[in-house]
């Protein structure tokens, strides 16, 4: 214990003359001591989070412009008729008895655009119904009317007659990037204004066995069964997509959820809104990204997209393309995927005259096509 003790005697009297010294030099040059201070106050401060404790300013912001929809239609069908006997039942097939009537009823979310009310939604949640309904964030319920649909992006137009409503500010130059925070703001399950968080998981997304032309928003903040047709709003409370569905649990999925992005929603929005309907470029063909095949393409060039079907009389066929063909420029810029054509391609005016370059059997073509109106979509 005696060398214990003297050590800490040691260090006692240690500091005590330390702090005397320091005491007396502050009373010395006071300067020294303002200066000390000035470079301690320079120090960075430690990193700390970065993100807000709340989103409650988000959701106050956008949520006024999320509203619940809510469709029926009359369904008719056919129910079996038991027979008496059931040697001539299991023989006979099955007996169909008078039609049945009855209502059939479908729940979505919206996104007000306009404060004089043009709402946007998905096009499945309004296919087929015989009435729409719409209730606003106060609880006020109306009638709304198709203004106009598209199957291929699952995007449609509702109209409501009313004014000075809260609408979303459109932005397709509001950046987005993975790892970003998003709210998914809807009416899931029938649950007026839900919000659910994530992140921004993928962009430029193409899910199997999704057919049309957008490249979704993939985020894991959750959306269920009435969420379709809700906005996707940043930690601001700013539009970047239309929810529309999730691959769920029946694929062995969990937290994968796509949205339609911004600018392709607005550019739908506007071309309803002027002509009741989508008009998209056509080339009068089917294509898939051009295989990788010893021989297929010339070292070092793009790899394009393959033809797979013509259609007779349609552009492609005028301007003599076949089916294996590879193209891999269009209108004079190189061809990425099938994505990317897709999109240019449907970008396009009915009538504009492109300019094709590619492959076939590796030699190689080049050529002039005049795009025809995409035909439309028949769904619902």
């Amino acid at each position: 214990m005696r060398p214990a003790f003297k050590l800490l005697k040691f260090l006692l009297l240690a500091a005590s003359v330390g702090l005397a010294i320091a005491f007396l030099v502050v009373l010395a040059r006071p300067d020294w001591a303002r200066t000390l201070q000035r470079q301690v106050d320079a120090q960075p401060a430690l990193p700390g989070p970065s993100g807000p404790v709340s989103y409650a300013d988000a959701v106050a912001r956008a949520a006024p412009s999320v509203v619940s929809i809510y469709t029926a239609r009359i369904v008719t069908e056919l129910l079996p008729v038991p027979l008496s006997n059931p040697t001539v039942q299991r023989f006979s097939g099955i007996a169909l008895g008078q039609p049945r009537r009855r209502l059939e009823r479908a729940l979505g979310s919206g996104v007000i655009v306009s404060a004089d009310g043009y709402v946007l939604t998905n096009h499945h949640v309004i296919a087929r119904a015989d009435e729409i309904q719409i209730v606003f964030w106060t609880g006020q319920a109306t009638v709304a009317r198709i203004v106009g649909s598209d199957p291929e992006t699952d995007l449609a137009v509702l109209k409501v007659e009313a004014s000075d409503l809260p609408a979303m500010s459109l932005d397709p130059e509001r950046p987005v990037s993975v790892g970003d925070v998003v709210l998914a703001i809807g009416n899931p399950f029938g649950l007026h204004q839900t919000v659910t968080q994530g992140i921004i998981s993928g962009l430029g997304r193409s899910p199997r066995n999704v057919s049309g032309l957008e490249d979704f928003i993939q985020t894991d903040a959750a959306i269920n069964e009435g969420n379709s047709g809700g906005a996707l709003v940043n930690a601001r409370g700013e539009l970047v997509g239309i929810n529309t569905f999730v691959l769920g649990r029946r694929v062995g999925a969990e937290g994968i959820g796509f949205a339609i992005p911004l600018g392709l929603a607005q550019n739908v929005l506007a071309q309803i809104r002027e002509h009741g309907v989508v008009v998209r470029g056509w080339l009068g063909a089917e294509y898939g990204d051009a295989p990788v095949l010893p021989g297929s393409l010339p070292p070092g060039s793009p790899r394009g997209v393959a033809i797979t079907t013509v259609y007779p009389g349609g552009p492609a066929d005028s301007a003599g393309l076949r089916s294996g063909d590879v193209l891999t420029t269009f209108d004079g810029k190189v061809i990425v995927d099938q994505a990317d054509l897709r999109d240019r391609e449907a970008a396009a005016r009915p009538g504009t005259e492109v300019e094709i370059e590619g492959f076939r059997a590796g030699v190689p073509l080049s050529g002039r096509i005049t795009l025809a109106q995409r035909p439309l979509v028949r769904s619902g």
